[in-house]
C-alpha cells in the first residue's frame, strides 16, 4: 500500500492531502476487514484473498487520483484496468487452491463495489455529470436497504447475468474515464449500463422477495440510522460551517473538525451520568457557535463585517424594526428566530448526547478511528496548501479559533471604551467662543442631504455607473443653469451596508463611531457637534427624519431645535417598501414646514433621504412640485414593492437594477429640488452615509461615499478650495478621500475664520 501510494504521489504529485486521504481510506479498509475476519473466524487470508488485498490496494491508489487530469488521469485508469484484470483471477486462485470461502467472496464483492465507486466519482467530477455516481453507490445502497429490510439478506443465486453487468459497468467506467469515446457516446454508453446495473439489483429484489415467506420491516433501525446520521451531519456541519460568507461553497463542508475527533474520544471513555452531562454541555457550545456563525454571514452580507457580541446585540432589535418598516412582521420573525435558535441547542445537544452513547458503546473502535483521524489532521494541519477553498483549511479548528476571538473581543471592548472616553474629551473646537463659530457661513442656510445607500460604487461600478452617472450630470447641468457650482470628493464611512445612523454620527461628531458601543457612549458625552456647533453660532437647527417613527432622544445631543419624524411630516400616502414616503415629498415638507418660511433666521438642516434605503423596490415619477400635496397622489405608484427577504432570495441582478434606479430618484429629486428651489443663500451638501450590501457591490468594494458641497456663492467653494475636490457632482477616480470623522473638522476649521 505504502509502494502504491508514494509511487502514485511521486507520479503524479497527488500532494499531501490526497496521499493522506488514500492512508485514512486504506485504514478504513483494514479496520473493516479484520472486523469482518474475526466474525467468519478466519485467520488467514489465503493466497486469493492476498490478490484481492492487492486489487484493493490499486483501487485506493486510484482514489488518490480522483477528478484529475492528464497524467494522473493515465495513471488511475491504468491502476483501474489492472485491478478489474486480476477480479478474473482471485475465483481461480481460490478454487485451484480449495481456499474458496464465503468470507472471501464478499472480500473480493465489496473491492468490485469500492472499484466502481472510485472510477463513478471520477467520471462525476470530471464530467459534472451527477448521476453517474449511481453506478458506484447501487452496491451501498443495497447493503444499507438490507438493514431495514432483512429479508433482503441472504443467499443470492449465482447469476451469470450479474457478473457480465458487473464486468460491463467496469469497462464502461474506465473507457469513460480514459476519454476514448465522444461525449454523447460517452453518455449513452453510461445509461446502458445504468439501466442494466438497476436491472440487476431488481432481479436479486424480486429473487430474494420469492424465496422469503415473510416481508419485515425494520422501521426503528431506519428511523436510528437516519438519526444518527442527522446527529453527525449537524455537528460537524455547524463545526465546520465557514464564519465568512465568501467562503460559503460546498467543499467548504469538507473538511475534518479537530474538536469533532477530541470530543467523540473524550466522550468514549467518559462514564455514563458524566457523559451525559458533558455531551449536553457541548452540543450547547456548538449550537451557540454555530449562531455567531449564522450571524457573521448574516452581518458580512448584509454590512460587510463580522457580528460583534460585545456591541452588536442591539442592532438585532433594529433588525426587527426594519423588517416591520419594510412590510414584514418584526414580532413573527423575531418569535420564529427565538423558537429557531431554542431547536438549535437542544436539537445539537441532544445529538452530541446520541453520539456520545454511540461511541460508549463502541469504545474500541471510536478510539482506533479518533487516533487514525486525528493524525490525519496533524499532517493535512501541517502540510502546506491544505485547503479546498482559499482561506478554509481542511484541518478545521473553527470552534477552538470562535471561543479565542469571541474571548478576546471582550478585553477589547473594555478597552476601546476607555480610548474612545479619552478621544471625545480632545476637543480643539469645545471652548472656540460662539461668535467665531462657522464665520465663514453666517447668512447662509446650510442643508446636509444624506442620502441612504449612496455609495462610490454607483459612480464607479461598470454595472451601475452607466445609469448614475448622467443623472449627476443632467443635476450638473440643471444646476449650472440655475447659478449653482459644486466640488465633491469622498468620505470613507465607518459602515457598509447598514448602520445609518453609525454614518449620521461619525459625520456630525468628529469621531469614528464604528458600533453601537460607541454610539451609546458619544450620545452620553458632551461632544461638541456640527449641529451643535451651528445652534451655537445662531443658526436655528432641524432634522428631516422620514424613517424615523419612535422618540429619538439623541437629537437633544446633537442640537436639534426641532425634529420632523414620520409623524410630523403629515403623509398621507402609501409606504415605498421601507421607506416610509418618497423622497420629493420628504424635501416637499422640508420646504412647507422649514425653508419656505418667511420667519425664520439662518437655517441649519439634516435631511435624511431614504427612497434608497433597502429592501430596493420601484420607485415613484418625479411629480410636478404642485402635484405633491400631502403625498395621496403617490398611490397609483406604489404597486410592486419587495418585500424584505427579497434582500436575499431575490435575483442579485434586479436587486442591483432596483437600487440603481432608487438612487437616481433620490439624486434626481433632490437637485431638482435644489434648481427650483434654491436661493443665493443656500448651501447644500450632499453625501452618500453608506455602500450599499456587499451583495449588491461586492464584498471588496471599500466603505467610501460621494461628497459635493453646492451653492451659489463661489466665496463658500473658495473656502475649501485646499481640500482638494473637483468640479461637479461626480468625483473622478482620483478626487481625495478623506476618513467621515475628519470632516467636522475641516468644516469648522475651513469656515472659522
Amino acid at each position: 500500500m505504502a509502494v502504491v501510494l508514494a509511487g502514485s504521489a511521486a507520479v503524479t504529485g497527488a500532494g499531501v492531502l490526497r496521499t493522506t486521504a488514500g492512508v485514512l481510506l486504506a485504514a478504513l479498509i483494514l479496520v473493516l476487514l479484520v472486523r469482518a475476519a474475526r466474525r467468519a473466524g478466519e485467520t488467514t487470508l489465503g493466497p486469493a484473498g492476498l490478490v484481492t488485498v492487492a486489487r484493493g490496494t490499486l483501487v485506493v491508489g486510484a482514489a488518490t487520483l480522483i477528478g484529475r487530469d492528464d497524467l494522473a488521469q493515465a495513471v488511475l485508469v491504468g491502476l483501474t484496468v489492472v485491478a478489474l484484470a486480476l477480479d478474473a483471477v482471485d475465483g481461480v486462485v481460490a478454487r485451484r487452491t480449495g481456499t474458496a470461502t464465503a468470507f472471501g467472496a464478499r472480500f473480493d464483492m465489496e473491492t468490485d463495489a469500492l472499484l466502481l465507486l472510485v472510477l463513478s466519482a471520477h467520471v462525476t467530477a470530471t464530467s459534472g455529470e451527477v448521476w453517474v455516481l449511481a453506478l458506484g453507490l447501487m452496491r451501498y445502497a443495497y447493503v444499507g436497504a438490507a438493514r431495514i429490510l432483512p429479508w433482503l439478506d441472504g443467499e443470492l443465486p449465482v447469476r451469470r447475468s450479474a457478473k457480465v453487468v458487473a464486468a460491463v459497468q467496469g469497462v464502461v467506467l474506465i473507457v469513460t474515464a480514459a476519454g476514448l469515446l465522444p461525449r454523447p457516446v460517452e453518455t449513452v454508453a453510461l445509461a446502458v449500463a445504468l439501466v442494466a446495473l438497476l436491472w440487476s439489483f431488481g432481479s436479486s429484489v424480486a429473487w430474494r422477495w420469492r424465496a422469503v415467506d415473510a416481508h419485515p420491516v425494520r422501521l426503528r433501525v431506519a428511523a436510528a440510522g437516519l438519526l444518527t446520521v442527522a446527529a453527525a451531519a449537524l455537528v460537524t456541519g455547524l463545526l465546520v460551517l465557514p464564519g465568512d460568507p465568501s467562503h460559503l461553497a460546498p467543499q467548504a463542508f469538507l473538511r475534518l473538525p479537530v474538536e469533532a475527533v477530541a470530543g467523540i474520544a473524550l466522550l468514549a471513555v467518559l462514564p455514563g451520568r458524566l457523559r451525559a452531562i458533558a455531551a449536553a454541555v457541548a452540543g450547547t457550545v456548538v449550537a451557540l457557535l454555530g449562531l455567531l456563525k449564522a450571524l457573521d454571514i448574516g452581518f458580512g452580507v448584509a454590512l460587510g463585517r463580522s457580528f460583534d457580541p460585545v456591541a452588536d446585540w442591539v442592532l438585532l432589535g433594529n433588525a426587527r424594526e426594519f423588517l416591520q418598516g419594510a412590510g414584514g412582521s418584526g414580532t413573527l420573525v423575531a418569535v420564529l428566530a427565538a423558537l429557531a435558535v431554542l431547536g438549535l441547542v437542544v436539537a445539537t445537544a441532544g445529538a452530541v448526547v446520541r453520539l456520545g452513547r454511540l461511541a460508549a458503546r463502541h469504545r474500541r473502535t471510536t478510539l482506533a478511528c479518533a487516533a487514525v483521524l486525528g493524525a490525519a489532521w496533524l499532517v493535512v494541519w501541517a502540510a502546506p496548501g491544505g485547503r479546498l477553498v482559499p482561506g478554509v483549511p481542511i484541518a478545521a479548528a473553527d470552534g477552538v479559533a470562535q471561543l479565542r476571538d469571541r474571548a478576546s473581543q471582550i478585553p477589547s471592548a473594555v478597552h476601546d471604551r476607555y480610548v474612545f472616553s479619552t478621544e471625545a474629551a480632545q476637543d480643539d473646537w469645545a471652548g472656540v467662543p460662539a461668535d467665531r463659530l462657522l464665520a465663514g457661513l453666517r447668512g447662509k442656510d446650510v442643508v446636509f442631504a444624506v442620502v441612504e445607500s449612496y455609495g462610490r460604487s454607483a459612480i464607479e461600478d461598470p454595472a451601475m455607473a452607466p445609469s448614475v452617472g448622467p443623472v449627476l450630470a443632467e443635476g450638473d447641468r440643471r444646476l449650472a443653469d440655475a447659478g449653482f457650482a459644486s466640488r465633491s470628493g469622498f468620505l470613507t464611512s465607518p459602515v457598509t451596508g447598514g448602520g445609518s445612523w453609525l454614518a449620521h454620527a461619525t459625520l456630525f461628531s468628529g469621531l469614528r463611531i464604528g458600533d453601537q458601543a460607541r454610539h451609546q457612549q458619544l450620545v452620553g458625552s458632551d461632544r461638541l457637534t456640527l449641529t451643535r456647533a451651528f445652534r451655537d453660532a445662531g443658526w436655528e437647527t432641524t432634522a428631516v427624519m422620514p424613517g424615523t417613527t419612535r422618540d429619538w432622544p439623541e437629537a437633544a445631543f446633537y442640537g436639534h431645535q426641532r425634529v420632523h419624524a414620520f409623524d410630523g411630516l403629515g403623509y398621507r400616502g402609501p409606504p415605498f417598501s421601507w421607506s416610509p414616503m418618497p423622497d420629493q415629498y420628504a424635501l416637499s415638507a422640508f420646504d412647507r414646514l422649514e425653508y419656505g418660511r418667511t420667519d425664520r433666521g439662518p437655517l441649519m438642516a439634516e435631511v435624511a433621504l431614504t427612497s434608497s434605503h433597502a429592501p430596493w423596490s420601484p420607485v415613484p415619477p418625479l411629480l410636478p412640485w404642485d402635484r405633491v400635496g400631502d403625498g395621496s397622489a403617490y398611490a397609483p405608484y406604489a404597486h410592486d414593492q419587495r418585500a424584505w427577504d427579497t434582500i436575499w432570495t431575490g435575483d442579485p441582478a434586479a436587486i442591483r437594477a432596483d437600487y440603481v434606479r432608487s438612487t437616481e430618484y433620490s439624486l434626481e429629486t433632490l437637485y431638482d429640488w435644489v434648481s427650483r428651489f434654491g436661493d443665493d443663500r443656500l448651501v447644500v451638501v450632499v453625501l452618500g452615509d453608506h455602500q450599499p450590501a456587499p451583495m449588491v457591490v461586492g464584498q471588496d468594494a471599500g466603505r467610501d461615499v460621494p461628497i459635493s458641497v453646492v451653492t451659489r456663492d463661489q466665496a463658500v467653494l473658495d473656502r475649501i478650495a485646499g481640500w482638494g475636490w473637483t468640479p461637479g457632482l461626480r468625483p473622478p477616480p482620483t478626487a481625495p478621500v478623506q476618513p467621515m470623522e475628519d470632516f467636522r473638522d475641516r468644516f469648522l476649521s475651513a469656515f472659522n475664520r
